[in-house]
């Protein structure tokens, strides 16, 4: 690396380090003010409180990153622009294309630092942090959905009418297996409860047929413990679950979930997608930012400022936009995710000619 590469490079990250604590200390700042009440309704102690931001400001930071080096490369290479070094960097003959090089090591190393932390490291302290909120912050849940189906295997299909969680019970329980598309057995049950010590199931006033070709057999009994796939955590909230699952864990979620049958895999999807685009979104919004910000503006620095700004919240907005059609099944998780970073890929390049030579 040669010294102006350095010199970019140290200018880029500690802009970005500083931008980043500035951001996350105003937020929680906010956040502390705005749940302060509650925290004194649940009566917790300093040290309760701070652990939960503890786990809080490393998701936090991680979130804006992608925009945070964003800003810090406008306000960075703004100013160079506005005390003419760039000029003087470009008329040594050193190519645009060159000048480049340093900012796009500080993303790529951002974005790495970023991926690493999102897809392995924030998710335990992720898990910690929305247990602290359904316990202390949000009403208690209370699972109200009805006619729930599951896939217990191949050809084994579970019922179960409507679940209350408090008491992890299940009623109206029905299991039937099929082969080749005709049902030869149905398992039914008033209702089932979840035994925590033996981690199965307990029906009770149950009653199995078994169909064959001379007629069916039915067996029924008092009480029957089972073990089944299906497990209390299938009607537990799962509220911000797809946060606190690493990139492996999300693999599996999504896995069973599929090879269960069940909806509700798209959003894993749709996390898991995301964090895999988070070192691109860096490297390309930072593309983007030095292009923007690389000609002396007329109105000073803060004009290139204020357009980083405007451009980042339209990024936002547009990842927002994407991410919901995704999530509402109107959108491929895949291209969703990636559209944002596509379109402004192209908005990068087509700026590109524009910048000064």
């Amino acid at each position: 690396m040669k010294v102006i590469d350095k010199y970019i490079l140290k200018k880029l990250l500690s802009t970005f380090f500083f931008v980043v604590f500035l951001l996350v200390m105003i937020i929680v700042v906010i956040d502390i003010t705005e749940k302060m009440e509650r925290f004194t309704t649940a009566d917790l102690t300093f040290k309760q409180v701070a652990g939960f931001y503890l786990d809080y400001i490393p998701w936090l930071a991680n979130t804006i990153a992608p925009i945070t080096v964003f800003i810090a490369t406008v306000f960075v290479t703004a100013n160079l622009a506005s005390h003419t070094e760039i000029i003087a960097i470009l008329s040594s003959g050193i190519s645009f294309r060159r000048l480049m090089v340093p900012y796009m090591i500080g993303a790529t190393f951002i974005g790495g630092v970023s991926f690493y932390f999102t897809g392995w490291v924030i998710p335990d302290t992720t898990k910690s942090r929305v247990e602290f909120e359904h316990k202390y912050l949000e009403a208690k849940f209370y699972f109200s959905e009805r006619d729930n189906h599951f896939q217990e295997g191949q050809g084994l299909y579970v019922y179960v009418r409507n679940y209350v969680n408090t008491s992890n019970t299940g009623y109206n329980f029905t299991m039937e297996k099929f082969e080749n598309y005709k049902l030869v057995e149905k398992l039914t049950s008033n209702n089932i409860k979840w035994n925590d010590e033996t981690k199965k199931w307990q029906l009770n006033n149950w009653q199995l047929r078994i169909l064959h070709k001379n007629g069916e057999l039915i067996r029924e009994g008092k009480r029957l413990d089972t073990l089944l796939r299906l497990h209390p955590d299938d009607f537990a909230s799962n509220k911000r679950l797809n946060e606190a699952l690493t990139i492996p864990e999300l693999d599996q979620k999504i896995n069973d979930l599929i090879d269960r049958g069940l909806d509700g895999y798209k959003i894993y999807q749709i996390e898991k997608y995301m964090r895999i685009t988070y070192p691109f979104t860096a490297i390309i919004l930072t593309f983007i930012a030095v292009i923007v910000s690389a000609r002396r503006a007329r109105g000073g620095t803060g004009f290139q400022i204020a357009m980083g700004f405007v451009i980042s919240f339209v990024f936002i907005i547009f990842f927002v936009m994407s991410k919901s059609m995704a999530e509402g099944g109107s959108l491929n998780p895949l291209l969703a995710v990636w559209l944002p970073n596509i379109t402004f890929t192209a908005l990068g390049l087509v700026l590109y000619k524009t910048v000064p030579r």
